[in-house]
């Protein structure tokens, strides 16, 4: 059979073995546990940061997104004011011109009563000089330009 003491000194060498080896698994458990841990914290320190950095890039974006509608409206308000500028000045223009041109109008009649009145005055002066009637000889029919019922004179 088996010799007892033989058997009791296997146990002896078991008890004192046993308590050591528990103790170095502890202390794996426990280093293991412990890098599951630091594991576990770096994880939830680098999820915090690309979530962090996620919501950076988003606001980025937002603020980016933003930003081309702030500079697609500013484009479209000066288009407009441009627009209403360009109104402004054609009005304005128009208006001068028209102005210019009653202006032109009316120094042109001035300009031919002027020459109406010339005229006459030197067929009268003629007339009483010469002492014969007015020559209609001397005269062009009458031009469309010219106001109604003033002849010029025909000139050698």
């Amino acid at each position: 059979m088996i010799d007892q003491a033989a058997a009791l000194d296997l146990i002896d060498q078991l008890r004192v073995a046993v308590p050591e080896e528990v103790r170095a698994a502890k202390r794996i458990n426990a280093e293991g546990e412990r890098i599951i841990e630091k594991a576990q914290a770096e994880a939830e320190r680098i999820i915090a940061r690309a979530q962090e950095q996620a919501a950076f890039l988003i606001e980025e974006r937002g603020l980016t997104e933003a930003a081309r509608d702030e500079s697609r409206r500013i484009v479209e308000l000066a288009e407009q004011e441009a627009e209403e500028v360009r109104r402004g000045a054609d009005e304005y223009a128009a208006s001068v011109l028209i102005g210019l041109e009653g202006d032109l109008v009316q120094t042109l009649q001035s300009i031919k009563k002027g020459i109406a009145m010339l005229d006459e005055r030197r067929a009268t002066l003629r007339q009483a000089a010469t002492g014969a009637p007015e020559d209609d000889a001397r005269y062009e029919d009458e031009d469309e330009d010219e106001p109604e019922g003033v002849r010029r004179p025909v000139r050698p």
